[in-house]
C-alpha cells in the first residue's frame, strides 16, 4: 500500500467523548456513558439523514445541527427546546476543540509518515469547522494541508464517486495501492469500494454490517487493531 487516505469523525478520534461532556454540562439527567454513547449514534443517524439535503442547500447547517439534537433527544424522551439544541451545538463545538487522537493512531500516522507513505484526509462536512478540527488533532504533522479533502470545499461529498476520483486525480494515486479507513460504511466503505478503492471498515462502534454488493477488505474494531495490521506490511516492504 502507497496510499492510506483517512476519514476524521470517529475514525482518528473518538466522538463521543466531546458529546458526552457538552451532555453533561448542560442536562440533569443521569444517563451513564453507555446510555449517551447510544444517544450519540441516534444523533449521528438523524445528523446522516439530513446531510444530504444540507449540501443541496435545501436545508441550513444551523437547521440541521438543530434536528439531529431535538430528534435524537426526542427518541429518548427527553425534553428539549429549540434554543436549549443550539446551547447543545455551541457547548459541543467548544468540547471539540479539546478532542485528542486515538493513542494507536499517532503511532501509526509517526509510522507511516516515516516510510514515505503518501497520506491524506477526506472527511464530510463544512470547510471551516472540519478544518478546525483537523488543526486541533495537529494531522499537518503527518499530512500536508494540500491533501486535506473537506467535502464543503470540494462541493461533493462521500459516498459521491467524483469525490473519490477527484482525490485520484489530485494525487496521482494507484487505486490498487490505495486504501481508505473510515467508520460510516454507507458513507466511506461504499464510497470507497465503488470507486475502485481498497477500504478498512474502523467499525468501533460495533455495528451490524449491512447486507449488500459491498464488503470492506478489513474490518477492525479498535485504533489498535489499525497500528498490528499496517506494523508487518512496512516492516516486510
Amino acid at each position: 500500500m502507497e496510499t492510506i487516505i483517512f476519514d476524521v469523525d470517529d475514525t482518528l478520534y473518538d466522538q463521543t467523548v466531546p458529546f458526552r461532556n457538552s451532555f453533561k454540562r448542560l442536562f440533569d439527567v443521569p444517563f451513564s456513558d453507555t446510555e449517551l454513547d447510544k444517544l450519540y449514534v441516534a444523533s449521528r443517524k438523524v445528523s446522516d439523514s439530513l446531510f444530504d439535503r444540507c449540501e443541496a442547500g435545501e436545508i441550513s447547517i444551523t437547521e440541521m445541527q438543530i434536528r439531529r439534537v431535538t430528534d435524537a433527544w426526542e427518541q429518548f424522551n427527553i425534553p428539549i427546546t429549540r434554543d436549549k439544541a443550539q446551547k447543545f451545538q455551541e457547548t459541543y463545538l467548544d468540547e471539540q476543540h479539546k478532542i485528542q487522537l486515538f493513542e494507536e493512531v499517532e503511532q501509526l500516522l509517526e509510522l507511516l509518515h516515516n516510510e514515505g507513505k503518501q497520506l491524506a484526509i477526506l472527511t464530510n462536512g463544512e470547510d471551516k469547522h472540519q478544518s478546525m478540527k483537523i488543526k486541533q488533532l495537529g494531522l499537518e504533522r503527518w499530512i500536508p494541508k494540500e491533501n486535506h479533502f473537506i467535502s464543503g470545499a470540494l462541493g461533493v461529498a462521500k459516498p459521491n464517486t467524483e469525490v473519490f476520483q477527484i482525490i485520484e486525480d489530485r494525487l496521482k494515486l494507484d487505486k490498487k495501492k490505495t486504501v481508505y479507513i473510515g467508520d460510516s460504511f454507507d458513507n466511506d466503505i461504499v464510497g470507497a469500494k465503488k470507486a475502485g478503492w481498497q477500504a478498512i471498515w474502523m467499525n468501533h462502534r460495533k455495528r451490524k454490517m449491512p447486507v449488500g454488493t459491498h464488503k470492506p477488505d478489513k474490518e477492525m474494531y479498535h485504533a489498535k487493531e489499525m497500528l498490528e495490521f499496517f506494523q508487518p506490511i512496512i516492516i516486510n516492504n
